[in-house]
């Protein structure tokens, strides 16, 4: 019988994909090269101060996270986040907007997964490479004076970036994940669970209530060594809904449900509707119609609805992601809004609720 074993052995070897590995930088050599001095660090203490004060209820302006589906070209990235800036000041007594800067991208099955994994967009996976662009790109963001918001997908990436964050999604299909549970109960930042992919709130309330107490997990530290982490918890937590199986769920029936089951789970209802995905029905110019809509039900005086989420990026669509016929800041993950459009709503969106505190 132990005669066998060595001819198995071989059978299996023979069957095994060979891998490849490269050597990433650790978060602290990355942090080291991309250092967050002393005036970044308080200003990104108060950007996520201020996010926090409107999940608590002491600040009353809507939340927006707005901006690209996903960053594909940094220069872009930036072009945008300058004019968000200025939009910032102009809406600001009413409005606090937050930047999208996703570089990682969930897949269904396979595709480009974003900046941090291959920024060169051509499948040479250059990680160490898509690492740095995305903490100098969330760095210099912050420093134009908006907070950062990113995707939390893969948890060992989050050591890179962390330390810029004021706000992170985690996503549909990785809501009902404990490991992401577990991230979010040891970050800095708030914290938005979707609901699940189809519609279901259960999991994301449930990840609220976990994400919110002391955790013990396995995680990796800025030196890159696996470490055992304990945590205090989030409290600084609230549910995205994003509609599911095609169907919406940001009407006002939906939302009264919504904020029905928080309560009932002992949780404080901090809605945030993303306007995109099964809410807009996949079309990226119905995003205006559900923003309109949620800020209808918030000036009927529904104060769970906290914030929005919008995709906008310089230019109106997408592009199939072809290196030889690149457009300037256009998508090449979900179509988006263009940045006159996106402009526009944010400040009839300021205006109306301006009015409405004025009277």
């Amino acid at each position: 019988m132990n005669a066998q074993l060595p001819k198995i052995e071989t059978a299996i070897e023979s069957r095994c994909i060979p891998s490849h590995e490269r050597v990433l930088p650790t978060p602290a050599e990355l942090r080291l090269r991309i250092p967050v001095d002393a005036e970044l660090r308080a200003r990104v203490t108060a950007q996520r101060q201020a996010v926090r004060a409107i999940l608590d209820g002491r600040d009353d302006r809507l939340l927006v996270v707005v901006g690209p589906c996903s960053i594909h070209d940094p220069k872009a990235a930036l072009e945008y986040a300058e004019r968000l800036a200025g939009l910032a000041e102009e809406v600001a007594d009413r409005v606090q907007l937050v930047m999208r800067v996703y570089v990682e991208k969930p897949r269904t099955t396979i595709g480009w997964k974003g900046l941090a994994y291959d920024p060169h967009l051509d499948g040479s996976d250059d990680m160490a490479h898509g690492l740095t662009l995305s903490r100098r790109l969330m760095r210099d963001v912050a420093a134009l004076g908006l907070p950062v918001a990113t995707e939390l997908l893969q948890p060992m990436a989050a050591p890179y970036f962390e330390d810029l964050l004021s706000w992170a999604a985690i996503g549909a299909r990785t809501t009902e994940s404990q490991v992401h549970r577990e991230l979010t109960s040891g970050l800095e930042a708030s914290v938005g669970f979707k609901n699940a992919t189809d519609g279901g709130i259960d999991v994301a309330i449930d990840a609220m209530h976990a994400a919110a107490h002391p955790q013990c997990h396995f995680a990796m530290d800025v030196q890159g060594r696996p470490i055992m982490r304990e945590t205090q918890g989030n409290p600084h937590t609230h549910l995205v809904l994003r509609g599911g199986h095609g169907q919406p769920n940001h009407d006002a029936v939906s939302v009264a449900a919504c904020r029905r089951a928080m309560l009932d789970a002992g949780l404080e209802p901090r809605i945030m509707v993303d306007c995109s995905h099964a809410n807009s029905r996949k079309d990226h110019r119905r995003q205006s119609e559900v923003l309109l809509d949620v800020l209808a039900q918030r000036l009927g005086g529904d104060t769970s609805l906290i914030g929005v989420m919008l995709e906008g990026h310089l230019h109106e669509g997408k592009q199939p992601l072809n290196l030889d016929a690149l457009r300037y800041g256009v998508s090449v993950t979900d179509a988006c809004l263009g940045w006159e459009t996106t402009a526009d709503l944010l400040r009839r969106a300021a205006e109306r609720l301006r009015n409405e505190s004025s009277e």
